[in-house]
């Protein structure tokens, strides 16, 4: 992918496709208000044989392939979508992580009703709502996302006034 990130492009092919999907990490924290910068679009997406094959599909679209160190055209398939919890590809359209699981306590199935819908150009998508991405943040525990929670925190404390 050459050129900045076309999030928006990647939420329709994944909803032409009728992937069961939530925006999680710095995409849902920017559309609940939070003023940060990111790189990525991260989905957590339903862990079922049907929604694999209807997100399997959307990557093909998307000519999606891991990011690899050596540079390797590894594509994604059916196997590799249901045995690992992390998918870190690259996309026509920019970088995209795929999720199953935020930690065992925080799948798809905990998470859908944590969510909020936003209307992006034709589509209406569902993305955690701040305190829950707070909480998922929380967990995760790396430095990066430890560094962000006072943003996040602050973000949401003004929204509360």
């Amino acid at each position: 992918m050459v050129g900045a990130p076309k999030f928006v492009e990647i939420l329709k092919v994944l909803a032409r496709h009728d992937v069961e999907f939530i925006v999680v990490g710095g995409v849902a924290a920017v559309l609940a208000g939070a003023p940060i910068s990111t790189f990525d679009l991260d989905i957590m997406h339903r862990k079922s044989e049907a929604n694999h094959k209807k997100l399997l599909a959307a990557l093909d679209e998307l000519d999606a392939t891991y990011r690899d160190m050596q540079k390797r055209e590894i594509k994604p398939d059916l196997e590799k979508l249901s045995s690992f919890r992390l998918h870190r590809l690259n996309t026509a359209s920019g970088p995209l992580d795929l999720l199953t699981e935020i930690d065992p306590d925080l799948t798809f199935d905990d998470l859908q009703h944590e969510t909020t819908a936003y209307d992006l150009e034709e589509l209406t998508i569902r993305s955690l709502k701040l305190e829950t991405i707070i909480h998922s943040k929380e967990h995760a525990g790396r430095d990066k996302d430890t560094a962000m929670l006072p943003l996040l925190r602050r973000t949401l404390d003004l929204q509360d006034d």
